[in-house]
């Protein structure tokens, strides 16, 4: 769903739906319709959602992602890839990933 939403400018915002969803609702976002309606919450038809979802469209580019990834060593969440090349994997607080991204060559205002 993710993958389709972001075709349709939305990706970030399904991201988030989809988040709350299960988070803060404590729904099932292996549900089609917990699926269709995170579609439509953020303004995407569901009639094209449950299309998607059925006919899985995106399952071999989503596949071919999850392959790479986990070809990359990559087990678990959370795992943040810097540049394309520098792994960091847990969750870190923000003093580490500010400390990463220094060390990577940005500075402390790029990220304000």
């Amino acid at each position: 769903m993710i993958e389709w939403a972001d075709e349709r400018g939305k990706g970030h915002e399904m991201k988030e739906a989809l988040l709350s969803a299960h988070f803060t609702d404590g729904r099932n976002v292996s549900d089609p319709d917990v699926l269709v309606e995170a579609a439509e919450d953020i303004g995407l038809a569901g009639a094209e959602a449950r299309t998607a979802l059925e006919d899985g469209s995106h399952a071999d580019s989503v596949r071919q992602r999850e392959a790479f990834w986990t070809g990359q060593g990559i087990r678990g969440v959370p795992a943040m890839i810097f540049n394309g090349r520098h792994l960091v994997t847990g969750a870190q607080g923000i003093e580490n990933y500010t400390s990463i991204l220094e060390q990577l060559g940005y500075s402390r205002n790029s990220f304000t």
